[in-house]
């Protein structure tokens, strides 16, 4: 359903705000490893999160990635937009210029349910409740071992 870029900048996320919680700014090498993503593609999604805000980054020997209540309200839908764009929720699914209500192509009313299923999903819960989820052990970001 998601990119690969989107994958690891959802992990990237979810594992930010799990250090975070416990007062800890990490680096894109320890990102990287902890979501079993390389190290200079994780750093450019980084790049691509910091920019839209949804979490923040120091320089310097005490630096790193990190969240704070300021990225709080930020969800799934938020990323997968900084990284894939909005295509997933808007526009015709067949690429029709014109497709609306009054002018559906074939598709147009399944995919508006879809569309709102997904909604749904992507936004029920912030990056730091999935964190959270994380943190308890009720979800995980890595294969078991």
């Amino acid at each position: 359903m998601f990119s690969q870029a989107t994958k690891y900048a959802i992990k990237s996320v979810i594992y930010i705000w799990t250090q975070s919680l416990e007062d800890r700014k990490v680096g894109a090498k320890e990102i990287g490893a902890n979501i079993e993503a390389p190290e200079a593609f994780t750093a450019k999604i980084l790049q691509l999160l910091t920019k839209a805000k949804i979490v923040g980054s120091i320089k310097g020997p005490n630096g790193g990635f990190f969240a704070d209540e300021s990225h709080a309200k930020y969800t799934l839908k938020d990323v997968v937009k900084t990284i894939d764009g909005d295509h997933l929720f808007a526009g015709c699914s067949l690429g029709l210029p014109r497709c609306s209500e009054k002018n559906p192509c074939p598709l147009h009313f399944e995919v508006v349910k879809v569309r709102t299923e997904i909604d749904h999903m992507l936004t029920a819960k912030s990056m730091k409740q999935l964190a959270v989820e994380v943190i308890k052990g009720n979800t995980r970001l890595a294969e078991l071992v």
